[in-house]
C-alpha cells in the first residue's frame, strides 16, 4: 500500500480538558502538507458528532478529556454524554469514520462505556468501572524518557522500524479490550512502584502512591482497532512541545492519519 502524503485531507481536531502548550501542538499540523484541519473545543466538538455533522471532515482527531469537570481537591465531577451523542457517535462508527485518540483522550466520558470499548482502554482518574468490573485508579509518570519499538509491519509505523525514543508521560493501566492490533511498545516497567496514583494527585497529593493498589499495566503505547466500522488508532504518548516537535513522533501522527483515511485501513475495519 502507497501512503499519499501529499493527498488534501480534513482534520477535525477536539481538544479541552487538559492544559497543553498550543502554539506547539497546533503546529504539528500547521506543518503536515496537504492537509487541512480545523480545531473545535468541548463541548462545541458535542455538536459535530454524528455522519452529518461531521460529513466535511476525513478524520476526526481526539485531544480532550469530556465527560470530567476537575474539582481538586476533590474528585472530578463525572458526566454523562448527552443521548444525542451517544446516538450520533455509534453512527460515525457504524459510517467507519476514521478516528485518531490521542494522549489523555483515553480518560475521556469515563461513565459512557461505550467510549472506552471503541478506544480499547480507558485512564481511570479515580477508582471506576467498566462493564460491571471493578478498576483502580490509573498510574502516571512524567518526564520520563523510553524507547518505543514497532511491533510487526503497519503502515503507522512505517519509518520508524528501528524505534525511537521519547521524554514524555505513561500511564499504567490496562487495556481493557482483547481485539486490537499492536503498533508500538514501551522498554519501561509498567508496575506499581514506578507509578503515581492519579486519584491522589486529584486530590491534591501528587507524586505519592499511598493507599493505591494496581497490577501490571500494558506496555502498549500505539494500536490500532475496528471499532464499529470505523478504523481507529490510539497513540498514548504526546504530552508536551517536545514530543509535538520530535521527527518521529510527528511521522508516527501523519502516518497515523494518512492510514486511517485510506481506502486499505477502511477494508480492514469493515471486514470484520
Amino acid at each position: 500500500m502507497v501512503i499519499r502524503y501529499d493527498a488534501p485531507l480534513n482534520l477535525l481536531v477536539s481538544t479541552k480538558g487538559h492544559p497543553f502548550d498550543t502554539p506547539a501542538f497546533f503546529g504539528m499540523f500547521d506543518d503536515m502538507r496537504g492537509m487541512t484541519w480545523t480545531h473545535v473545543e468541548q463541548p462545541a466538538t458535542t455538536a459535530l458528532m454524528s455522519p452529518e455533522g461531521a460529513s466535511d471532515f476525513d478524520a476526526l482527531l481526539f485531544y480532550d478529556v469530556p465527560g470530567l469537570q476537575f474539582k481538586t481537591p476533590k474528585p472530578p465531577l463525572l458526566i454523562e454524554p448527552p443521548e444525542t451523542f451517544k446516538t450520533g457517535f455509534r453512527g460515525l462508527l457504524d459510517a467507519g469514520k476514521p478516528m485518531i485518540f490521542l494522549h489523555h483522550a483515553v480518560a475521556g466520558w469515563p461513565l459512557w462505556d461505550e467510549y472506552a470499548e471503541a478506544i480499547g482502554t480507558r485512564f481511570f482518574y479515580q477508582p471506576g468501572t467498566y462493564k460491571g468490573r471493578d478498576y483502580p485508579d490509573s498510574g502516571y509518570l512524567f518526564p520520563v524518557e523510553f524507547t518505543m519499538t514497532p511491533e510487526g509491519d503497519h503502515p503507522v509505523t512505517k519509518g520508524l522500524e528501528g524505534g525511537f525514543t521519547l521524554t514524555d508521560e505513561l500511564y499504567l493501566m490496562d487495556m481493557l479490550e482483547d481485539d486490537i492490533e499492536p503498533l508500538l511498545r514501551a522498554d519501561y516497567a509498567f508496575e506499581q512502584d514506578n507509578f503515581y496514583s492519579a486519584a491522589n494527585a486529584l486530590n491534591a497529593r501528587m507524586w505519592t502512591r499511598d493507599g493505591w493498589s494496581h497490577g501490571p499495566g500494558t506496555n502498549l503505547i500505539a494500536w490500532a482497532k475496528k471499532a464499529g466500522n470505523a478504523p481507529t488508532v490510539t497513540i498514548l504518548c504526546g504530552n508536551d512541545a517536545s514530543t509535538y516537535g520530535d521527527a518521529n513522533f510527528r511521522t508516527l501522527l501523519r502516518n497515523a492519519i494518512d492510514w486511517v483515511t485510506s481506502d486499505a485501513a477502511a477494508d480492514w475495519a469493515r471486514a470484520a
